[in-house]
């Protein structure tokens, strides 16, 4: 494995909406990092905390496609689910997502893959929940942690691709 570089990751969640935006940079051009999002062998490398342990039950990443994916972990399993909205190769992935734990907690969120140049990207996500009270809940389940951890893991993905 080569030694990789790990960005500082961005999240914000709106004081008055219902909203988080997550942004992080990446050492490796928008068609790799947009593969690791789109690839299930890869996303399974890299998606969550690293204590966890993941299985992909479906993952058809295409417009109108569908997902379903449990985490596993010494405390118990964690499923989510969800349906790709649109998939656009290296541009932009619209997705909901489910944890089904929580299941009337839909949430939406698009990815946007930005092209820096020298083989840099920027991805780009925004969240909508159903409430504040919802966003407020996914912030405490330990999401930043998560995803700090998983795109850790994407930069290590990236370095061997």
């Amino acid at each position: 494995m080569n030694a990789t570089t790990h960005h500082e990751v961005t999240v914000e969640a709106s004081p008055e909406l219902p909203t988080i935006e997550i942004v992080r940079e990446f050492d490796a051009p928008p068609a790799a990092v947009f593969r690791a999002h789109v690839e299930p062998e890869l996303v399974k490398k890299w998606l969550g905390p690293r204590r966890l342990t993941m299985d992909i039950l479906r993952w058809d990443a295409e417009t109108g496609g569908g997902y379903r994916y449990v985490h596993r972990d010494d405390s118990g399993e964690y499923g989510f689910y969800g349906s790709f909205h649109e998939v656009r190769p290296a541009e932009r992935i619209v997705q909901t997502f489910t944890f089904e734990g929580y299941p009337d907690g839909v949430c939406l969120e698009t990815m946007h893959f930005e092209d820096l140049g020298d083989g840099r990207t920027r991805l780009r996500g925004f969240s909508v929940f159903e409430s504040v009270e919802a966003r407020d809940m996914a912030m405490a389940s330990g999401m930043t942690t998560g995803v700090v951890e998983g795109y850790e893991q994407l930069d290590e993905l990236l370095a061997d691709l």
